[in-house]
């Protein structure tokens, strides 16, 4: 995923989308009337935001309620290290990824996996350490998951 250029985004646009992280099927209707604002208001700025790629429609599941026993977090060594985004979307497509990136640091790549039980990560990580230019891999499990969240829009005022 590349990162791009944040939208401008002004006070009420924070506050819409603070409104939908608590909850997401909340209707513009509700919306307007806590931010005393019209509905085509919020329409006009929520369409702006899905259009822009500032926000997208998801039904977020736990993880957990659904069958997903085993997260991990994997250190990825690439040598050579020129293999680096070629090896990155390689991952990128696999459905266990939960997070991907570049690091700086002692490793190349830091993935997130969420597998359903110990043998389906043990398949993962024989599936990973096939991929031409994973040198090593590192795996640490999660055995106890405390906060799975999106990012608090506070923190940016």
């Amino acid at each position: 995923m590349q990162q791009t250029n944040p939208s401008v985004l002004d006070d009420l646009d924070f506050q819409i989308l603070s409104f939908l992280q608590m909850d997401g099927r909340m209707s513009f209707t509700v919306i307007a009337e806590k931010l005393n604002v019209s509905i085509g208001t919020i329409r006009t700025r929520f369409n702006k935001m899905i259009e822009d790629g500032t926000v997208n429609i998801i039904g977020r599941v736990n993880p957990d309620k659904v069958g997903f026993q085993c997260y991990a977090h994997i250190a990825v060594y690439v040598r050579p290290a020129i293999l680096k985004e070629e090896i990155a979307e390689k991952i990128a497509k696999m459905p266990e990824v939960s997070f991907l990136a570049m690091t700086s640091g002692d490793y190349d790549l830091e993935v997130d996996v969420m597998c359903r039980d110990n043998n389906h990560l043990v398949e993962y990580v024989n599936q990973l350490s096939k991929i031409e230019g994973v040198n090593q891999t590192k795996t640490t499990i999660y055995l106890k998951v405390y906060k799975y969240a999106q990012p608090d829009l506070k923190l940016l005022k």
